[in-house]
């Protein structure tokens, strides 16, 4: 354990001299040894979010996560969650952990299916010590009205046993995702902890579109789609846009790359959405949110598909940090410095330095979550990072 974290350095300052406020991000890397193993470097992460200060005795802490879809193996291993719960409950706090049902029809679209799937993906009470509650109710109808009046959000449907909670902490698995870029810290808060009624709200101005060169007609599509929003037509599938809630599950689904998002300002609307949900779930919590980050298994799409392709990179470390602007920036930064693996989704940009997301992902512009959310001031992307153990 370190004896004292260091001291924060003096403002940092642009070319013009202008001061540039900065967040701290606590990080360690994947090395490991006798002395010290990974659940002990999570330990130190913990101990530089100085929870005390502000979770008090009983305080209801939710350690908000991705159970993982069946078949999936990216999650964050039960392990390590199991540790922030002990962390929890040594300072008199309550922890419980918890999602919120997905849009899409899957193994996590309503709480019975989403608590079986918990506990077969290994977070049964007997492992992580906590018990598991899914936030928005048993078919996803449990939601809190949050107004924030924002140019796309005027109200938000937040999962209501997150909005209860008197204490947030964001257990996030760093990955690619196919409308956002990258999936962190805003896309785990926000988007998961939407209500069914949020996701929705979130997905509602996009619209895939099929390639009817490539479509062969397996109807994979038509068997997936929760809308019912795929029809044959002439052993071609066809989207109604009416019934399309744009979640954008379908596109993995196809396995002939047929179906495709109409890349627009669309996108770039979802993922202001996304940040603005962010902001509805942490505007009554402030000072008392901690983020975590797994750059571990960084695989090329999100958890919520019952597979989980190759990493895109190798494990990078774990970081922490009370800012979820700056966490997510230096995810990616780390993630971008590390080289590409050629055998895997990741066709280009394999150099240390280059785009990881956009080799995977080119028509996603993962900044735009970073830029809008400092924007409406819900953290910075200038950050410091500090490498623990400090010696």
């Amino acid at each position: 354990m370190p004896k004292k974290l260091p001291n924060p350095k003096e403002p940092i300052h642009n070319l013009e001299g202008d001061k540039i406020m900065t967040s701290d991000v606590f990080f360690v890397d994947m090395r490991a040894g006798f002395k010290l193993n990974m659940p002990a470097k999570l330990e130190l992460l913990l101990d530089a979010m100085n929870m005390p200060s502000d979770l008090r005795t009983r305080d209801l802490v939710c350690i908000k996560l991705h159970f993982g879809e069946k078949g999936n193996t990216a999650y964050i291993p039960p392990v390590y969650v199991r540790k922030v719960v002990d962390k929890v409950k040594s300072l008199a706090g309550k922890p419980f952990l918890c999602d919120a049902n997905t849009l899409y029809v899957g193994t996590r679209s309503d709480s019975v299916s989403h608590l079986i799937t918990a506990i077969e993906n290994g977070f049964a009470f007997a492992v992580v010590g906590a018990p598991l509650i899914i936030a928005d109710g048993l078919k996803g109808s449990s939601y809190v009205e949050v107004h924030l009046d924002r140019e796309y959000t005027k109200t938000a449907y937040v999962a209501a046993d997150i909005v209860e909670a008197d204490y947030f902490i964001s257990l996030a698995h760093f990955k690619c995702h196919e409308l956002t870029g990258f999936g962190g810290a805003l896309k785990n808060t926000g988007m998961g902890g939407g209500a069914r009624r949020g996701k929705l709200d979130q997905h509602s101005n996009l619209s895939p579109k099929v390639d009817k060169k490539k479509c062969i007609g397996c109807e994979d599509c038509v068997n997936h789609c929760a809308q019912h929003a795929f029809v044959m037509d002439k052993n071609k599938s066809h989207i109604d846009p009416e019934k399309c809630v744009g979640c954008g599950e379908c596109i993995l689904v196809c396995l002939q790359g047929a179906i495709q998002i109409q890349w627009s300002q669309d996108v770039h609307i979802m993922q202001k959405k996304m940040v603005d949900y962010a902001e509805a779930i942490l505007k009554h919590k402030k000072g008392k949110t901690v983020f975590i980050n797994f750059l571990t298994s960084i695989s090329p799409a999100c958890d919520c598909y019952g597979h989980a392709d190759a990493p895109i990179v190798t494990d990078v470390g774990i970081l922490a940090s009370r800012d979820p602007i700056a966490l997510d920036q230096a995810s990616a930064d780390l993630v971008n410095r590390q080289p590409g693996r050629a055998e895997t989704m990741l066709k280009t940009n394999l150099n240390p330095g280059d785009d990881k997301f956009r080799g995977v992902y080119p028509n996603i512009d993962w900044e735009i979550q970073l830029a809008y959310g400092e924007g409406i001031g819900l953290g910075v992307r200038s950050y410091r990072l500090i490498k623990l153990p400090v010696e």
